[in-house]
């Protein structure tokens, strides 16, 4: 029996969480990373659409709004600390930029 079309979405969505999860773990560029988060955070909302439609509701599709505004938030400051520590350090290289440790 063939799954139907929201089953694929959340096995999609997982199978987006997992690469973000890599990216994060194995990226060394800064901004590589921050689309690797993007990528988890879409993966989640992949996940709660098709949730809300397999249960019929639209809690989901509300959860989702939020997370695409926490999304937007974070892609807003994080490419702002971007800027400020190339400025600082001339690099967006994750092993650059733990020189800044106390």
């Amino acid at each position: 029996m063939m799954p139907s079309l929201p089953e694929l979405g959340i096995y999609f969505s997982l199978l987006l969480f997992i690469v973000g999860i890599f990216g994060v773990m194995f990226r060394k560029n800064i901004i590589f990373m921050m689309l690797s988060v993007e990528i988890m955070l879409n993966a989640a909302n992949l996940a709660f659409i098709s949730a809300s439609t397999l249960t019929n509701t639209i809690d989901g599709q509300v959860v989702m709004f939020f997370v695409m505004a926490v999304a937007a938030c974070e892609a807003g400051i994080g490419l702002a600390l971007i800027i400020s520590l190339y400025r600082a350090k001339s690099s967006i290289e994750i092993d650059d930029l733990r020189m800044l440790r106390g």
